[in-house]
C-alpha cells in the first residue's frame, strides 16, 4: 500500500482522532519533486480531514510559490473548488490568503468574486482577506479601490482589521497621506485603533525619514490606553538614529528593562546602525558584543553594517572574523559585502588568507556566494 493510500486509509478509519499532521506534513516535505509534491497534495485532498490542515496547506502553497511553480499553485488551489468547503467563507478566505501570498492577486479576486454564486457568504471577514491579498501580492493601488467601494457593494462594515490592512498598504506605497486620512476615519466609525494600527504607522513614517509624523503618532500612541511592545520601541529607535539622534536611541534603548520589554536583534541592529553611520567603531564593537551576550541573536543586517564599518575602518582583522561568523550563524549577508572582505586583504598583500575565506564562501552549503580574488596592487 502506498503512503499516501495509508495516510487516507488512517483518516477515513479515525475519524474521532487528530489527523497524524506530522505524517502528512512529513511524507510531503521530504517528497524532493514538486510535481510528485502536487499530485501527492492533490490525492490528499480527498480527505475531508486532510482539507482541514491549513498549515499543510499553507506550508505547500509556500514551497511551491518560493521555487516560482506558481502553475502548480494553481493547479493544487483550483483542484479545491471541486469540494463543498468551497461554498463555506473560512475555505474561500484560505485560497484567497494563499493566492496572495504567492503574489498571485487575480487567482485570489476570481476566488473572492465566484462566492456568491457558490452561495458562500461574504463578511468582514473575505473582505479583510481580499485586502491583505493585495498588500501581500503588492497590488497597493487596489486596496483604496476596494476599501472605498466594496464594503456598500457587499454589505458589510469594515472591522479594525480592514484599518489596518488599508493603513498598512498605503505606508507600503508611500501614500501617508492617505495613511494619515484612514487613521482619522477610525474613530468616526465607532472603532479604537489598537497596538498594530500604532505599530503600522510607526514603522511606516520613522521607517520612511518622516520623523515629525513618526513623533507625533508616538505621543497618540503614548496617550492611549494600549500597552506598547518591542516592535513599538524598534520603530522609534530606528526614526531617532535615522535623524542621527544616537544618544537619545542609547537613553530609548535602556528604558526597554523598565518597561519589562527583551531587546532583540531589531533593537541591536538600530543602535549598531547609528554607531556604523558615525563611524565609531569603538561604540558599534562594544554592542555587537552585547548583543551576543544577550538572548537575542544577530542578522544578516547586522553582520552587512558592521563588516562594511570595519572594511571602511581597515580592521580587517575584525572584518575577517565578522566574516567567519556571520557563515557561523547561516546568514546570507550580501556577496557585496563579503567580497569588501577579500578585496581589503588583498590590498594589503594577505593573499593567502582571502584565498581562504573565498574558499569558505564558495563551499558555504547554505549559500554560494560567487567570490573572486581581485588582482593584487
Amino acid at each position: 500500500m502506498s503512503t499516501i493510500s495509508r495516510i487516507i486509509r488512517t483518516f477515513s478509519t479515525s475519524v474521532s482522532k487528530s489527523p497524524p499532521t506530522s505524517t502528512i506534513y512529513d511524507d510531503l516535505y521530504k517528497e524532493r519533486n514538486l510535481k510528485r509534491v502536487v499530485q501527492k497534495f492533490k490525492k490528499l485532498s480527498e480527505s475531508h480531514l486532510f482539507r482541514k490542515q491549513a498549515n499543510v496547506y499553507a506550508n505547500t502553497v509556500r514551497r511551491l510559490a518560493s521555487a516560482k511553480k506558481f502553475k502548480w499553485v494553481e493547479e493544487i488551489l483550483e483542484d479545491q473548488k471541486q469540494y463543498h468547503e468551497i461554498s463555506k467563507e473560512g475555505f474561500a478566505v484560505r485560497l484567497i490568503s494563499l493566492y496572495g501570498k504567492s503574489g498571485m492577486f487575480d487567482h485570489a479576486s476570481k476566488v473572492f468574486d465566484e462566492m456568491p454564486e457558490r452561495k458562500c457568504p461574504q463578511t468582514v471577514k473575505s473582505f479583510n482577506a481580499l485586502l491583505g491579498a493585495c498588500v501581500n501580492a503588492k497590488k497597493f493601488d487596489k486596496v483604496d479601490e476596494f476599501f472605498r467601494e466594496l464594503p456598500e457593494k457587499i454589505s458589510v462594515k469594515p472591522d479594525i482589521v480592514s484599518y489596518n490592512t488599508a493603513i498598512k498598504a498605503f505606508c507600503e506605497m508611500g501614500s501617508f497621506e492617505l495613511a494619515d486620512s484612514v487613521f482619522g476615519e477610525i474613530e468616526k466609525n465607532g472603532l479604537e485603533p489598537d497596538l498594530i494600527t500604532y505599530n503600522t504607522l510607526l514603522i511606516g513614517f520613522y521607517g520612511n525619514g518622516r520623523f515629525l509624523e513618526g513623533e507625533k503618532y508616538w505621543a497618540k500612541f503614548m496617550n492611549a490606553k494600549i500597552s506598547p511592545d518591542i516592535r513599538t520601541y524598534n520603530a522609534r529607535l530606528v526614526g531617532l538614529v535615522s535623524e542621527k539622534k544616537i544618544t537619545e536611541a542609547v537613553k530609548l534603548f535602556g528604558e526597554l528593562g523598565s518597561k519589562n520589554l527583551k531587546p532583540d536583534e531589531f533593537s541591536y541592529n538600530a543602535v549598531i546602525n547609528g554607531f556604523c553611520n558615525n563611524g565609531d567603531l569603538k561604540e558599534a564593537k562594544k554592542w555587537y558584543v552585547k548583543l551576543m551576550q544577550s538572548d537575542a541573536t544577530p542578522n544578516k543586517a547586522t553582520f552587512a553594517a558592521l563588516i562594511r564599518l570595519a572594511c571602511k575602518m581597515a580592521d580587517l582583522d575584525w572584518a575577517v572574523e565578522l566574516y567567519k561568523e556571520s557563515i557561523e550563524h547561516k546568514c546570507l549577508v550580501d556577496p557585496n559585502v563579503m567580497q569588501l572582505v577579500i578585496d581589503g586583504l588583498v590590498k594589503e598583500s594577505k593573499t593567502e588568507e582571502a584565498k581562504k575565506l573565498v574558499g569558505i564562501g564558495n563551499s558555504n552549503k547554505f549559500r554560494r556566494y560567487n567570490l573572486t580574488m581581485p588582482a593584487e596592487e
